[in-house]
């Protein structure tokens, strides 16, 4: 999502429906199948069989990782699973062990943040943060997906592609859209010589396999799992090939199988703008801190006007209307920095100080190679798990189309995503997802997920027939379990404890509903309080867009 998605792989993707409809689904609640070794991969024991891949452990010396006394090390897996004895790439993988007794051990849990190209190394730490010491059961498995992060190789194109002073992202004229064109035409051409042979063997299937051969290293013949975002995705993929090598399965915030990639990002330019106006309301609300305008609507014709007054003198030198949506754009994601987004916008139209604007999007739009290996990954997954329109006047009608009624961020996403249109690798065709056979899964949401629309949620329940979706009912907040909502986070930690879940009800609703996280309380001073350390640890884990 957002910041925050070859003859071979079309042959593969044709076998995967198979064994969703026939195989034998897993008892979830034995741990003693998850924690099963074997020395052979599933395919077979006998003459020809593969041997489990290895892992040589040491200790982490990565800052985030040293404190939890965590083991790294590296997964060798094909660059092209078709051909297993070819060239291999390594795979930065993290583990941090159960506590618990040996009797009482759970098995593996797998965790990826999202992106697609979000590090997930790091989010081994992540069992810590489950309630009741739920999490003490399992060992943490955190890893860099292919081409991202401590992974080699790792991809990395333009670091200074999401530099300041771009131009306007509504194209109002032929000399913006022409630059825009030229600019993402250009990206993915780097990205072209920059990754060689990994860009045709960056789809979700392939990290999906990845996956496999990590369980089959850890020794395991199940996974337990949770994924945020994109990572709900790779979960429902992942169960779609193999259901009886799940036990369980938490995803958070779900990706809709059925609108793969170039729909789901229209979807949420809907959604953001809904969110958006959410969000000048609650300024509004507050208009004696940040004086503002006394209504949603003053408020949004306030952002709006200094916005138009950006393309004609950047704030600090930097801020240009550009600048200035994808600040805003984290307010539509997560309520966690609702107050310090206003503050920095009320410091500059207020007070002529642009440094709270500066500030803010040098931390979440940083010109590294690190975060350039984010989007560069994020386009080599989305670009070529499915078909993207080659026609720019397609995407021209649709994304007008969209902007007339959502004009907070369509064409901004229109341009993260175009260079889709010129990929320098092959698409493939989407996986079927099917959970008939699947066990019992948690699927989480917030109703007004931007990132990741409610209807995703509700799509995935329908096709994981014995999943259970918690709801946290009319929340804003984008994959947020594990930072602090108790309602949510207690269910994962029944869940991942006894594998109980709530009963699921009938039709097409949620089964349990939560209150929502609550945004932050406004505040006059220069920024607003922080969580406790370990939720806005994890804040920052899951906020890998």
């Amino acid at each position: 999502m957002r910041r925050l998605l070859a003859a071979a792989t079309t042959i593969a993707l044709t076998v995967i429906a198979a064994p969703a409809s026939n195989a034998r689904a897993a008892q979830p609640n034995d741990p003693r199948a998850a924690q099963q070794g074997y020395a052979a991969a599933a395919e077979g024991t006998g003459p020809g069989a593969r041997l489990a891949p290895t892992i040589k452990w040491s200790a982490c010396t990565e800052l985030a990782l040293r404190p939890h006394k965590a083991d790294c090390g590296f997964l060798s897996v094909p660059l092209d699973h078709a051909a297993p004895d070819g060239e291999k790439i390594q795979i930065a993988v993290s583990r941090i062990k159960h506590t618990v007794p040996a009797a009482k051990y759970q098995g593996v849990m797998l965790v990826n943040p999202g992106g697609p190209g979000g590090k997930g190394r790091a989010l081994s730490v992540a069992g810590a943060l489950v309630p009741k010491g739920a999490g003490a059961a399992y060992d943490w498995i955190g890893f860099d997906p292919r081409g991202v992060g401590a992974s080699k190789p790792s991809l990395s194109c333009d670091a200074d592609y999401a530099g300041y002073r771009r131009p306007a992202y509504v194209p109002t004229t032929p000399k913006i859209e022409q630059t825009w064109l030229k600019r993402a035409e250009g990206y993915a051409q780097a990205c072209g010589k920059a990754g060689g042979k990994l860009l045709e063997h960056l789809k979700t299937l392939d990290t999906v396999r990845d996956m496999d051969l990590l369980r089959q290293a850890l020794n395991a013949r199940q996974i337990n799992y949770f994924g945020f975002s994109y990572g709900t995705y790779l979960g429902q993929v992942y169960a779609t090939r193999y259901p009886e090598r799940v036990r369980r399965m938490v995803l958070d915030g779900n990706v809709n199988p059925a609108r793969v990639w170039y729909d789901s990002n229209l979807d949420q330019d809907i959604a953001f703008d809904r969110n958006i106006k959410l969000y000048f309301r609650w300024v509004a609300e507050n208009h004696r801190v940040y004086r503002l305008g006394r209504t949603g609507r003053e408020v949004e014709r306030r952002f709006y006007a200094e916005q138009k007054s950006l393309t004609r003198k950047a704030a600090g030198g930097k801020i240009g209307p550009s600048e200035l949506t994808d600040i805003f754009l984290q307010a539509g994601y997560y309520t966690f920095g609702w107050a310090d987004i206003a503050r920095a916008f009320s410091d500059w139209v207020r007070d002529d100080d642009p440094s709270g604007l500066i500030r803010l999007y040098d931390t979440n739009n940083p010109q590294t190679k690190d975060a350039d290996n984010n989007y560069a990954v994020y386009l080599g997954v989305q670009c070529t798990d499915a078909q993207w329109p080659q026609s720019w006047t397609k995407w021209t009608a649709d994304n007008w189309q969209v902007h007339r009624q959502a004009p907070f961020e369509t064409w901004a996403n229109a341009w993260y995503n175009a260079p889709c249109r010129t990929w320098p690798a092959r698409s493939g065709i989407p996986v079927t997802v099917s959970g008939e056979t699947v066990p019992p899964v948690l699927l989480i949401s917030e109703t007004l997920d931007a990132a990741t629309p409610f209807s995703g949620s509700l799509e995935v329940r329908k096709r994981f027939p014995r999943s259970v979706l918690v709801e946290s009912v009319n929340g804003t907040t984008h994959s947020g379990s594990l930072a602090g909502n108790r309602c949510v986070d207690d269910t994962i930690a029944d869940y991942l404890a006894t594998g109980k879940l709530p009963k699921r009800q009938r039709g097409e609703r949620s089964d349990k509903r939560c209150q929502p996280i609550q945004p932050p309380a406004a505040v006059s001073g220069a920024r607003a309080k922080r969580a406790p350390a370990p939720i806005e640890e994890m804040r920052k884990l899951i906020a890998a867009r």
